[in-house]
């Protein structure tokens, strides 16, 4: 049946809008090998890493792919997180999760927590963006995925207009550690969508690493 219907209304690559073929899912295979890839899950000195320097101790840092306006994963991007297509970012997730495998850093990851939303947006959204990749990625290094530890208590106004400085001091006190028992005596992989100054993602890094025996790497599809 599924066949049949993919004759009149075929899957579409969600980059570039040409029909998949079997074994594709959601982003076709030379979408997929032209993602600007950056390689930083090799580099303990990456720039995703040098953003929390002085800020944030973490066991590592990376980003999966260079965001560009106009480019591949802005348009990736926009059609998970505004036109519901979930499965791109799990499809992004499992690519960002096979890249772990092969990073030294990220084999101590024991769970992997997506960066949450205020509770308003997520019903007003329908879902968590940052969830879907998490939960591509929990599919490739096989480790679970927690949801309920770490909760969004304030609601936050856009930070784009915000300055740098201005946007770490927006989000000081916006996390909440809900389940602290869940999260204690672990390396916690906090994910996330995209990454511009990191103030949101190392908020929620300094407030899981208050409790006893945590350690935090921190993993996004992209960096701005």
């Amino acid at each position: 049946m599924k066949h049949l219907l993919n004759l009149f209304y075929p899957d579409l690559c969600h980059s570039c809008g040409l029909s998949l073929v079997r074994g594709e899912r959601s982003i076709c295979v030379q979408c997929i090998d032209l993602i600007p890839r950056t390689s930083f899950h090799t580099d303990r000195e990456n720039l995703v890493e040098k953003v929390f320097w002085g800020k944030v101790e973490l066991e590592g840092a990376t980003a999966f792919a260079y965001f560009n306006k106009g480019g591949m994963m802005q348009k990736l991007l926009h059609e998970l997180k505004y036109k519901g297509a979930r499965q791109v970012g799990s499809r992004l997730g499992e690519l960002l999760g096979a890249e772990l495998l092969n990073a030294p850093t990220f084999k101590q990851v024991d769970i992997v927590i997506p960066v949450p939303l205020h509770p308003k947006k997520k019903r007003k959204r329908g879902f968590n963006q940052a969830e879907m990749i998490a939960l591509g990625i929990c599919s490739t290094i096989e480790r679970p995925i927690e949801t309920n530890a770490l909760i969004r208590i304030q609601h936050t106004e856009t930070q784009t207009q915000r300055s740098r400085f201005e946007r770490w001091d927006n989000v000081g006190d916006v996390f909440k550690v809900k389940a602290p028992k869940k999260i204690e005596g672990k390396c916690i992989l906090l994910v996330d969508d995209v990454l511009t100054t990191g103030a949101t993602i190392g908020s929620c890094a300094n407030i899981l690493l208050e409790h006893t025996g945590t350690k935090v790497c921190i993993a996004t599809l992209a960096t701005a």
